[in-house]
């Protein structure tokens, strides 16, 4: 019912976006005198502002269409190389110069925690010079009608694995955030089963392997509040006419409130200098500010199913580090991993997942070679920085990369690693 009346209310605002809109056009028009005064300025800024607020943002695109590759500007287009009803997997092709060597592939899996994988943006910037780069482009659980059956968990691992499958053996992948558990686990039923189609390297930037490690707020809340509650209290059915009408979903304006609600007063700030930017005509920053929010509000809805069970597993029952997690009813075993390189990364200040709870990871997987694994704490940087800004580019990437030029497929024969000193 509250996800109707949502849909209800976005849709009674229809005409009223339409006429602020109006409103904002007729007095940023360079034609109307007024345009020009601070007044003027003030009726286009607020107009803007309520436009803004009330619209429900889209998904956003990559929108990347080039990078440098040893010094020289290259073509990148973006291919579907892999399909399911929940997720795509996207390769950003690079047109190489002639006789150049390809790079090592990246599979990139992007959160399904709320938001587009576009939210990867500057991280799939920052490694295309380096890497073939794909990435996992999950679906809007609201897009997707029932008869496509569900996705839990144990579906988000499987899907994994079928990625690995159709990148071969030898590929390197990275994960930003939540998919550090399925990922992790993914490698572990892989070298369990005798799979073959492992990759050299695994990045975990920021995930909740081990939530009882520097618990943050978010930690603490699912712990305390439990799967019932959040049974009870988030999930709704999507309504008519979305393609995925009745399918049970946490909601992505539900989520969107709780982001929002974590650095409230940030927010409100952001918005109050947005509209000053706009009275004193400052086009950059405003811009900027249009950039970011045009990202962060866009958001996806979560099947039921992969939401109950990834706060049962992960948060309230911390089922991997205590060996209990299973797939399918197999118990997931880290400790069978032995032939995959493993790097960790945190940021000092991450207020998501605290500092800790990644590097778990390396006590999990305790039969891989101590030559072939590595931990990076990131001084300074919170959540966000750990996979995108300034001090991921500078000081983050040229660690990915050197991991993997020294563990990936083209640097050793299998069962080989060359060593690499580990740091913080």
């Amino acid at each position: 019912m509250y996800y109707q009346l949502y849909e209800f209310n976005h849709a009674a605002l229809q005409p009223a976006r339409a006429y602020a809109d109006a409103i904002r056009l007729f007095y940023s028009n360079p034609f109307n005198p007024a345009a020009a005064t601070p007044w003027g300025r003030s009726v286009a800024a607020a107009a803007e502002m309520f436009e803004r607020t009330t619209r429900r943002y889209g998904k956003p695109a990559f929108g990347i269409t080039a990078t440098t590759v040893n010094g020289k500007e290259v073509v990148v287009r973006e291919e579907v190389v892999w399909t399911k009803p929940f997720c795509r997997l996207i390769r950003f092709a690079r047109d190489l110069p002639a006789g150049r060597k390809p790079d090592q592939k990246l599979l990139m899996v992007a959160p399904m925690s709320g938001h587009y994988a576009t939210l990867l943006r500057g991280t799939v910037e920052a490694m295309l010079p380096h890497a073939d780069v794909y990435i996992t482009d999950w679906t809007d659980a609201r897009m997707v009608p029932l008869v496509e059956g569900r996705f839990d968990l144990d579906d988000y691992i499987d899907y994994v694995i079928e990625m690995f499958a159709a990148l071969g053996p030898g590929a390197n992948v990275m994960a930003v955030c939540q998919p550090s558990v399925p990922v992790l686990a993914a490698v572990a039923l892989m070298e369990a089963r005798g799979i073959p189609d492992l990759p050299a390297t695994m990045t975990l930037m920021g995930g909740p392997v081990d939530t009882r490690r520097n618990p943050t707020g978010v930690n603490r809340l699912a712990e305390e509040r439990g799967t019932d509650w959040f049974r009870e209290n988030v999930i709704m059915e999507v309504p008519w006419p979305n393609p995925g009408f009745m399918r049970q979903v946490y909601p992505g304006f539900l989520q969107l409130s709780g982001f929002m609600s974590m650095n409230l007063d940030r927010h409100i700030t952001a918005h109050k200098d947005f509209f000053m930017h706009l009275v004193k005509d400052d086009g950059d920053s405003a811009e900027k500010h249009r950039d970011f929010y045009d990202e962060y509000l866009a958001v996806m809805d979560l099947t039921a199913e992969f939401y109950l069970q990834t706060v049962e597993t992960i948060f309230v029952r911390h089922a991997l580090p205590k060996g209990e997690m299973t797939h399918r009813g197999e118990r997931v075993d880290p400790s069978a991993i032995r032939s995959v390189a493993l790097l960790t990364i945190e940021g000092e200040n991450d207020d998501i997942s605290g500092v800790g709870q990644t590097q778990a990871a390396h006590d999990l997987c305790t039969n891989i070679p101590d030559h072939m694994r590595e931990h990076h704490l990131q001084p300074t940087v919170g959540h966000y920085g750990v996979f995108n800004g300034s001090r991921f580019r500078a000081e983050i990437v040229p660690r990915i990369t050197g991991f993997i030029a020294a563990h990936g497929k083209s640097a050793r024969a299998p069962g080989r690693a060359k060593p690499r000193k580990r740091s913080r």
